[in-house]
């Protein structure tokens, strides 16, 4: 019977794939354990190395993704394809300290003076720790989102943004449904998804320096963590993307006052045709903006942006409808105010619900 399943989520890590296993092999002995490599169909054949390298270790297994991407739900797949009562997640990049692995295991679960712990985290941060090859500027940023991972989600740890950690099968079925999986920081998105508070522990390691292939931090990883951290934060009311869609509609609002301001008052022109452009152009900027933040890991590129653009017209053409049917019926019973909000949040509504299903649908 396994003991413990790695699980391993990748993106263009061939290179890294046998030194892993191999180091995981020594790590781990006298330990049942199984290595999950979880891959978002990876263009370098990270996926067939894999396979090649489970055609020697039967602990080795691979889940290929496809259409699917994203650090997190590859995790959470990868716990759910298992039935291992321990799941430890780790990088393929080899940075994470794998040798701790048994003494993540003996603090899950616990000693004689230690009570058993329901997650155990590696930690860079706490005594013993450290960062190896890490300029200055990037350890800033990094303690910089702790602290503001921390003061968003209280976890009591001194490094919540840790992507190794250990934990309990059932302490990942009581939050597995209240996941986000937005990001590409589970641990962040499981602490905060538990009913109640579970018993943490950290392990200090030392932060390797990535051994082969390229690092995957960049914009699209900080905009993930920064909406991971706004649905964690008011998620339970409204949703991330809606929040930010919304806000994005009301940036559309003063550019189409301001291009009416100055077609019709400045440049003079029939007010039908100042109205008519300002609406043209207060559509695109919504567009452009969702399609770079509020769906930056979905956005349109290319043709596929001219594509997008033109069914984003048509979708909020009909919200347009729908505003002014619903505050055309309200408005002689509840009066203006309450009738053009009503309007207002059923024509940002339909526009949300079926631009995300139409424009960004998942591909």
């Amino acid at each position: 019977m396994i003991e413990l399943s790695v699980i391993v989520p990748t993106y263009n890590e061939r290179p890294n794939v046998g030194e892993l296993i191999r180091r995981l092999g020594v790590a781990l002995q006298g330990i049942r354990w199984e290595a999950v490599f979880v891959d978002d169909d990876s263009p370098d054949g990270t996926a067939a190395e894999v396979r090649a390298a489970a055609q020697a270790d039967p602990r080795v297994r691979c889940v290929q993704r496809l259409g699917r991407r994203g650090l997190s739900r590859a995790v959470v797949e990868g716990v759910l394809s298992t039935a291992a009562p321990v799941i430890a997640v780790i990088d393929a990049d080899l940075q994470h300290d794998e040798s701790i692995l048994p003494a993540m295991l003996a603090r899950l679960r616990g000693t004689a003076t230690e009570a058993p712990a329901d997650v155990v985290v590696g930690s860079r941060y706490v005594a013993g720790g450290g960062l190896d090859g890490w300029d200055a500027q990037r350890e800033r940023m990094s303690r910089f989102a702790t602290a503001l991972a921390n003061r968003m989600v209280a976890t009591g740890l001194s490094d919540p943004m840790s992507g190794f950690f250990m934990m309990k099968r059932e302490t990942f079925d009581l939050a597995v449904r209240r996941l986000s999986g937005e990001g590409y920081k589970l641990l962040l998105d499981l602490l905060a998804s538990l009913p109640t508070p579970p018993r943490v522990a950290e392990i200090p390691y030392t932060f390797r320096p990535r051994r082969a292939g390229e690092s995957k931090l960049d914009s699209a990883v900080l905009w993930e963590f920064s909406l991971l951290l706004i649905d964690k934060k008011f998620g339970r009311w409204i949703p991330a993307r809606f929040l930010l869609f919304s806000m994005v509609g009301i940036s559309g609002v003063a550019v189409h006052f301001a291009v009416l301001t100055l077609l019709y008052q400045v440049a003079h022109l029939a007010f039908t045709a100042s109205q008519a452009t300002a609406t043209l152009v207060a559509m695109t900027s919504n567009y452009a903006l969702n399609n770079s933040f509020t769906y930056r890991d979905q956005r349109h590129r290319g043709l596929s942006w001219w594509r997008g653009l033109l069914t984003f017209y048509a979708i909020c053409g009909f919200g347009v409808i729908a505003n002014v049917g619903v505050a055309g019926f309200l408005f002689e019973r509840q009066g203006w105010a309450l009738a053009a909000a009503a309007g207002a949040l059923v024509g940002t509504g339909w526009n949300y619900a079926a631009t995300r299903a139409v424009t960004w649908r998942s591909r």
